[in-house]
């Protein structure tokens, strides 16, 4: 199981962030798509931390068309020497409808053809094959020499799908070459529900799971003085409220059984009442979606949550911690 941590850098600090990150002892790092673009901070970490494995985790599909993720995850894979993993995800409707505006639904079948077309572009670079994809959502049929890249020598670059519904979580099994499970789960949620949905997709795919790659994202709750876990825990709070507010992210609440209280949480967003979502995230819901404990205790806990299961794990930590705690979280990890 390889480790990957968060790699939460713009332009101008993300050389001494990815270095960082590699002295710790991750294996690789992941960007997510917040306030600023998910790929240009992983140019620098490529050129200064070369060690590290590299991953948008994840990059919104839908606003980009397939040839414009194409070209960027091709130069990263070149110029990061094949360490590179192209994260995709569909984000929520009202996002992409309304911050992006473009369209959303379907989006599992828009997705499944999205990655489709990314493929079949990748296909065409590095075999010569004739691009001739089309579809309903998305057409790429001309290729001249001029914009063909040619093969890439380090072959082409992994597509990993971020999704939590079992619609799109099959998708991921169907056609991509692995899954992003988010970081919003419990452990009911991941083996009766997304599980069983990846090897689904599988099946249709007749792939293998050892053919494929299985992220899981752990939420961390540790500090190593009362006051830090006091910190990291309302960190933690907010997030989960957060994610708990949004509609679509309802299946792993009722999977242990806060169901309701989504609806709840909900309407206090739409009020505006951001800082009041966390009050409502109480131990036994901790419990269910973090990892939690003394420092010394993490590791093993991680193992018994996700050993089994996870090819890469992702730690999800949201707020600050002394770099040598999670050196030691890792080294023990790694027995």
């Amino acid at each position: 199981m390889k480790i990957d941590g968060p790699f939460y850098a713009q332009l101008g600090e993300a050389a001494a962030e990815a270095r960082r990150l590699a002295a710790i002892g991750y294996d690789g790092i992941y960007t997510l798509e917040g306030s600023w673009d998910p790929f240009l901070p992983l140019v620098m970490a490529a050129e200064h931390a070369p060690g590290l494995d590299l991953a948008t985790g994840i990059a919104v599909a839908f606003p980009r068309n397939p040839i414009h993720l194409a070209y960027q995850a091709w130069d990263l894979q070149r110029f990061s020497s094949g360490r590179f993993y192209l994260g995709l995800g569909s984000q929520v409707k009202a996002h992409i409808e309304k911050r992006f505006g473009v369209d959303f639904d379907p989006p599992a079948s828009r997705m499944r053809e999205y990655i489709q077309a990314l493929k079949a572009i990748f296909d065409c670079w590095q075999n010569g094959t004739r691009l001739d994809f089309q579809g309903r959502f998305y057409r790429h049929t001309l290729m001249t020499p001029m914009f063909d890249p040619g093969p890439n020598p380090h072959g082409i670059p992994p597509v990993l799908l971020g999704a939590l519904g079992p619609k799109m979580t099959e998708v991921a099994g169907e056609v991509a070459d692995g899954l992003i499970v988010h970081p919003f789960n419990s452990t009911p949620f991941l083996e009766n529900t997304a599980l069983p949905a990846v090897h689904r997709g599988l099946a249709k795919s007749g792939r293998k799971r050892g053919e494929f790659i299985l992220q899981i994202n752990a939420i961390v709750i540790t500090g190593d003085t009362d006051a830090a876990v006091a910190v990291a825990t309302r960190k933690v709070k907010d997030l989960l409220g957060f994610y708990a507010s949004t509609p679509a992210y309802r299946p792993p609440m009722e999977a242990v059984g806060y169901g309701d209280l989504q609806a709840e949480l909900n309407r206090l967003s739409k009020e505006g009442q951001w800082e009041a979502l966390a009050e409502h995230i109480d131990d036994d819901f901790l419990d269910a979606f973090t990892t939690r404990g003394k420092p010394g205790e993490i590791a093993a806990r991680l193992q018994a949550s996700y050993g089994e299961h996870a090819d890469r794990l992702a730690i999800y930590a949201p707020y600050a911690a002394p770099d040598a705690m999670w050196q030691s979280i890792i080294s023990e990890l790694r027995k």
